[in-house]
């Protein structure tokens, strides 16, 4: 969309458009409101907004840099964009990982492997002791001869992959991510499938992501894992440990869709209407910091791209990292999060209630 010049290429607009200020819009019943009011339902002593709870993950955003360009994307990632994490902010990562002991490091992107310092990125991690998760999108492993060896790279460091994979069918895959992703796809989940990912007694975790490509919910995990897992078996041989799934949240390149298939009044009715209390507990936003490429602090990736930062002014950049400061905010919230809190909830994990 930035390369287009499009208007919502800028989180401003997007915010304008989510929060009923533009383009004249219905206005939604304020998510702040919802919140409040379905934690206070019950309560003595009244709550005002979302609190953090222990640190967990660090997720590390280190690079735009995308071998794809896919039509849901949230990140509005791809071959032409150049913002690419620092040396200086990844060995900041590390250092931030080590003092506190945050057990996970969840590296996303773009595609992360494209970084000329992911491999080195990973390697430290896992000597300071982290669980390393990657959020790769397969097709990176077959793209070049200079990726063919990812699999082992990862096996290696024990990392955790989670892959998006729209559906085990060529027509839906690449109606959402581009044409060839699927078969590529294939070929990378073999490959991570030949080393010992995926495999039943495994400890080589290999997870899939699931993201409907209209404008709905997405099914079930419980009723889409065992399909997915039947039908990549049946078909291809693959093997897979979670199926997570996933909604789309209504911005960026999303956003853009649907507005323009004129879907986003019902998209964001059916949000509204499936928000659902008992998802509050899990949300990732609750034990997660969000790094962005530039060393920016958000409390998701969502708010990241809406360049929402946290509601901690002391501490809102890698360079003033402040564990104590960042665990007193209160979580920025806005209309997007009935994203992650419509029907059985949406995380990094998949559903959490």
């Amino acid at each position: 969309m930035r390369a287009r010049g499009e208007q919502l290429a800028a989180s401003y607009f997007q915010l304008q458009v989510l929060n009923g200020n533009a383009l004249q819009m219905d206005v939604f019943p304020d998510f702040k409101t919802k919140l409040g009011e379905a934690i206070n339902k019950d309560a003595e002593n009244k709550v005002q907004g979302l609190q953090p709870n222990k640190l967990d993950i660090l997720q590390v955003n280190i690079g735009k840099l995308c071998n794809q360009s896919c039509a849901h994307c949230h990140v509005d990632a791809g071959p032409d964009r150049t913002e690419m994490m620092s040396r200086a902010h990844l060995e900041r990562c590390i250092e931030i990982v080590k003092k506190y002991h945050i057990p996970t490091v969840d590296i996303t992107g773009g595609a992360p492997e494209m970084h000329p310092d992911f491999r080195w990125f990973v390697a430290a991690c896992v000597v300071v002791g982290a669980q390393v998760i990657n959020r790769c999108n397969l097709t990176i492993i077959v793209s070049n001869p200079k990726y063919h060896d990812l699999s082992q790279f990862f096996a290696a460091n024990n990392v955790h992959i989670i892959s998006s994979l729209p559906f085990y069918t060529a027509l839906r895959t690449d109606a959402q991510r581009g044409e060839g992703v699927f078969e590529d796809s294939v070929r990378a989940l073999q490959m991570l499938n030949a080393v010992g990912y995926g495999q039943p007694d495994s400890a080589l975790k290999l997870d899939l992501v699931y993201n409907p490509t209209g404008a709905f919910l997405p099914a079930p995990q419980s009723n889409l894992e065992p399909q997915f897992k039947k039908e990549l078996l049946a078909r291809y041989g693959i093997a897979f440990h979670n199926l997570f799934c996933i909604t789309n949240m209504p911005i960026s390149r999303y956003l853009d869709y649907l507005l323009e298939s004129g879907n986003y009044q019902s998209y964001m009715e059916r949000l509204v209407a499936a928000f659902n209390p008992a998802t509050l507990s899990g949300l990732m936003c609750r034990n997660t910091i969000s790094v962005s490429w530039d060393g920016g602090l958000y409390d998701c990736d969502f708010n990241q791209m809406l360049d929402l930062r946290v509601a901690a002014p002391a501490s809102q950049h890698i360079d003033n990292f402040d564990i104590d400061v960042l665990q007193q905010r209160n979580i920025v919230l806005n209309q997007h999060c009935y994203g992650c809190t419509a029907g059985a909830g949406s995380s990094c994990g998949g559903e959490i209630a």
